[in-house]
């Protein structure tokens, strides 16, 4: 039997035994992303919901989906493939204004439906194969919107995530019956990411929950997502041969922009706060790359003439060399604002002294050049200053 029917008939069984129980759940004071009281955020990581609508993934018997609606004035739509578990929750919550309840597979059910401006999931995202779920989301929510959820990270026996795209088996356990089992996606937070990224999100924060009790081993993940702006129309290529060709060298600027309020830095969708800046383009000064770069990150307008290109910076990945080109950008025009299509936004001011964890490395490895007494740790890169009355070649090393 293919591995989402065998969840789809385990949640069945499970909703028909609710129902023979009449059991339902309480609506909650406040939304809860693992079953342990007090442990974790509440709704406020869905940002301010009022008048939204949002999208409930594997809504089970509603009871999120009313809170959503009654506390945040959130127009709520939950969706549930096991017929027993909407049965639960049309039945009783049918009467709540903002709330409806769809019952169907989540990827037919957003091919169809109008982009939603939030989407959430407790526990549930994991029983559908992230291939298949993922995109769909992408499809069914709006550029911006978030998309939260929480996921199993490590099982009741320690069993800790996979680092590989592949269900395992999980029992769904019920005080007086036998277990069901399951087949879940339990994915190692990086691989999350990774899935996420390519499915055109852009994952921000990945919590570990642990309960509340120190000798359980149980713990949830709560990753933070969202929708990355649609991308213009790609045009198909191929390759000269199937052969891939030899890598040799990757050259890329980074511009240090300073002013009243700080370091201007941006996120990259993988995660990482960086530099304005990106690749040298064939034929292109680095004085020209910074000016170009820093126009189609970030909006700002600038000259050659207010770069000072400080040196480059050579280091190794994984056999490739690569070298970046510092440069301080003395004056700018206009706003950082975040631009479509690009990999970097949500640009901020960071004082000095307050510098964020996660920078990207070769943005250390500039800043460390430039100002070697930050305390910005990176792997080391060899600087040859440019002549400006600056020191001889040495090496970065970034231990502060």
């Amino acid at each position: 039997m293919p591995v989402e029917d065998i969840n789809a008939q385990a949640w069945t069984v499970y909703g028909k035994r609710q129902l023979a129980r009449a059991y339902m759940p309480p609506i909650p004071d406040h939304l809860a992303w693992t079953p342990w009281e007090g442990v974790g955020p509440g709704a406020e990581v869905l940002g301010d919901i009022t008048g939204r609508r949002v999208l409930d993934i594997g809504s089970g018997a509603g009871h999120h989906a009313v809170h959503i609606a009654k506390a945040h004035g959130a127009r709520v739509t939950g969706i549930e493939l096991s017929p027993t578990q909407h049965e639960r929750a049309a039945s009783t919550h049918a009467d709540v204004p903002d709330v409806e309840f769809a019952q169907g597979d989540v990827a037919e059910y957003l091919a169809k439906a109008e982009p939603f401006d939030a989407a959430y999931a407790i526990g549930t995202l994991a029983f559908i194969d992230p291939h298949r779920g993922l995109p769909a989301l992408r499809v069914g929510l709006r550029p911006g919107a978030p998309l939260i959820l929480s996921l199993l990270h490590t099982d009741l026996h320690g069993r800790g995530p996979s680092t590989e795209v592949a269900p395992c088996e999980q029992m769904i356990l019920l005080r007086d019956d036998p277990p069901l089992p399951t087949q879940m996606w339990v994915l190692a937070p990086q691989l999350w990411e990774d899935l996420l990224t390519e499915y055109g999100f852009r994952v921000e924060a990945i919590d570990l929950l642990h309960h509340p009790e120190e000798s359980a081993p149980v713990i949830q993940q709560l990753i933070r997502a969202r929708r990355l702006p649609d991308r213009p129309a790609r045009v198909s290529s191929r390759p000269r041969s199937a052969k891939p060709p030899l890598a040799h060298a990757a050259v890329g600027v980074g511009a240090i922009l300073l002013s009243e309020q700080g370091l201007l830095l941006g996120r990259h969708r993988r995660g990482t706060l960086e530099l304005p800046g990106g690749t040298v383009e064939a034929g292109e000064s680095f004085e020209a790359t910074v000016v170009r770069e820093l126009r189609e990150e970030t909006g700002l307008i600038t000259s050659p003439a207010d770069v000072r290109l400080l040196g480059t910076l050579v280091d190794d990945v994984e056999g490739v060399l690569r070298l970046t080109v510092g440069a301080h950008v003395h004056a700018w025009r206009g706003q950082p604002a975040t631009q479509p299509n690009e990999s970097v936004g949500d640009w901020a001011w960071y004082p000095l002294d307050q510098l964020p964890d996660g920078l990207f490395v070769c943005s250390a490895q500039i800043l460390t050049a430039w100002r070697p007494d930050l305390p910005v740790d990176h792997t080391p890169a060899h600087f040859t200053p440019f002549a400006y009355g600056t020191p001889p070649a040495t090496s970065v090393d970034g231990l502060a």
